[in-house]
């Protein structure tokens, strides 16, 4: 009897174990970098009260599996969430976090990649990767996120059908936990739960996202510079002189071209800025509209001239902008017969390092 008894509890624990583990919150299994933090009773729960900060699963490393926390929201502008498959090496991970203080819009949350630890939400944005949801911010919210290599979901307060459906951004490979608890306000956070048993997805139904046609599929991109090289116009040819090219970049979503796919902002270097290049060959001499998009700051230069300069960062036109790509801008450009070099020198602070660009009446030019 007390044999069959073991085994019962053996098995009974097993088969709570590949339906996932509950993580106490303790700074045994959490690594934990706040401003502030209090662990503490609140709603019933066992939860830590964390400040502008985050929590680092220790010493187990998440490829496929379920992730699912709840957390008590404010009603004011946070971005709490989770990064998974974090390498602290390369600054790559998935992520999904909430934005509270848009509770019922469509960007209530947002799924996003972190790219050499830059998040371009200013590219991955729209229906494909947020959600209109309505928050409670009298009780716990709970998020479930379900990982199986190239593809997850997100289900929010227990519900029956994935609200959201995606594919990941990166090569499915192990890395960290991180529970961020969202800027310099504070959440309750409790109830986390890991498993590390790849998931059924069901109804798995991602978003599509239209295609911008002729976009510029390609773009040459330098080493990193300073901005303020370029605030004199007669520096340009100076600072192009002594770049180094690094690669070409290809456009990502049929929408731009990440620059943090071969760039690191947060090398250490000093720079916050290259030149994105393109070749024009024009049948004739002619002048031609190019329609072009970029995050965070450009100037344009044809043919070694600066033509234009621009800035599409967050809140650069009023407190709600996003600074969004897409192809909100445009030039005519006096093109000679034959080749002509377009470049585009990009500066960025955060949101996403992008550049995008299209000739919509493309007869009489190639580009490559």
């Amino acid at each position: 009897m007390k044999t069959q008894l073991k085994l019962t509890i053996v098995l009974l624990l097993l088969s709570i174990g590949s339906k996932g583990q509950i993580i106490p919150i303790d700074t045994n299994n959490w690594e934990i970098q706040a401003r502030a933090y209090v662990l503490e009773k609140h709603l019933g729960s066992d939860a830590i009260y964390l400040q502008a900060g985050s929590m680092t699963l220790k010493d187990k490393a998440f490829k496929n599996g379920i992730i699912e926390f709840d957390i008590h929201l404010k009603e004011e502008q946070a971005f709490p969430g989770v990064y998974f498959r974090a390498n602290n090496e390369t600054g790559d991970s998935e992520q999904f976090y909430v934005r509270p203080h848009q509770s019922g819009n469509p960007d209530a949350n947002q799924a996003a990649p972190t790219t050499k630890n830059i998040s371009p939400w200013q590219l991955y944005f729209g229906p494909r990767y947020s959600f209109a949801y309505k928050y409670n911010y009298e009780t716990w919210t709970h998020i479930k996120i379900l990982v199986n290599e190239d593809k997850a979901q997100v289900y929010l307060d227990n519900s029956d059908k994935p609200n959201l459906s995606w594919d990941l951004f990166h090569k499915p490979e192990s890395g960290k936990i991180i529970i961020r608890g969202g800027n310099s306000s504070g959440f309750h956070i409790a109830n986390i739960k890991v498993s590390f048993d790849a998931p059924d997805l069901v109804g798995f139904r991602p978003i599509e996202r239209e295609a911008i046609p002729n976009l510029i599929q390609e773009w040459e991109v330098s080493d990193m510079f300073e901005e303020k090289l370029l605030e004199n116009p007669n520096n340009i040819e100076e600072a192009l002189a002594n770049r180094k090219w690094q690669g070409k970049i290809k456009a990502e979503e049929g929408t731009a071209a990440n620059i943090s796919r071969i760039q690191n902002l947060y090398n250490g270097e000093p720079g916050n800025t290259v030149f994105a290049k393109i070749s024009i060959t024009s049948e004739k001499d002619q002048m031609k509209l190019f329609e072009f998009g970029y995050s965070d700051r450009v100037i344009a230069i044809l043919n070694g001239k600066p033509i234009y300069w621009g800035n599409n960062k967050w809140r650069s036109r009023d407190y709600r902008y996003l600074g969004t790509v897409g192809l909100f801008d445009g030039i005519y450009l006096d093109l000679k017969k034959g080749k002509n070099e377009l470049l585009m020198a990009v500066s960025e602070d955060f949101g996403g390092w992008l550049i995008t660009g299209r000739f919509k009446d493309n007869s009489g030019v190639s580009v490559k």
